[in-house]
């Protein structure tokens, strides 16, 4: 049997010599791996990871069902990627609670980029903010199905007065994606808008998810 002890030590070493950045995906995955691989090849799981969800980003968002269906992959490695990604966001979330939302713009949507780019059906989240517009929560209103997320104005505007909250941001991502806003997204925005400016609630924006972008109907003056 080969001993891969030796590429092991290697690749951790270039790694925490400053070489990261030359280090490939699949290599970056390995390293991971050998936490729950103490023994053999994990370069070919690595590599089969990659090319069955196309990116990093698409293993760490892949829900437990598809990464389970790729051979080779248990609860252990299953365990371990969704604690890779929930540390990512909870990092990143920190930075964007670090001060009021529109002085962290970037990192607001690198996070909802984060959660929702890669999921295979859709999802509406919303960003809960307080009257210094710092995020005070943060959670999912309704899910659908692979190009439909039903939304209920009522719904949202009570769950933003059950929090306290003086504004939202809402957030919603496009499984096909391509962030380009619908109609139907422009319309339910709108509804949103009407319900909650009624009861003094702001809605700041609609941010629509995207495979490699986003969409922002407020800077595309489309609400």
């Amino acid at each position: 049997m080969k001993d891969y002890t030796g590429h092991r030590k290697r690749l951790r070493e270039r790694f925490l010599k400053g070489d990261e950045k030359s280090i490939p995906d699949y290599e970056l995955l390995e390293l991971l791996l050998f936490g729950i691989m103490a023994r053999g090849d994990v370069k070919p799981l690595a590599k089969t990871l990659l090319r069955e969800c196309g990116s990093l980003s698409g293993i760490l968002q892949a829900d437990n069902e598809r990464l389970k269906a790729i051979p080779g992959v248990g609860e252990s490695t299953i365990a371990l990627l969704k604690a890779v990604q929930e540390t990512a966001c909870r990092t990143l979330r920190e930075e964007a609670n670090a001060q009021p939302i529109l002085q962290s713009w970037q990192t607001v949507i690198d996070y909802c980029r984060a959660r929702m780019s890669h999921l295979s059906i859709e999802q509406l989240r919303l960003l809960f903010l307080d009257q210094k517009n710092k995020l005070i929560a943060d959670e999912i209103q309704q899910q659908g199905t692979i190009n439909s997320t039903p939304v209920f104005p009522r719904e949202v505007v009570k769950r933003t007065l059950e929090l306290g909250a003086s504004s939202l941001i809402m957030v919603h991502n496009h499984p096909s994606g391509d962030p380009t806003p619908s109609q139907a997204d422009i319309d339910i925005t709108r509804k949103v808008i009407k319900a909650a400016k009624e009861l003094e609630i702001n809605v700041l924006d609609h941010l629509i998810i995207g495979r490699f972008g986003h969409t922002s109907l407020r800077e595309k003056r489309l609400i």
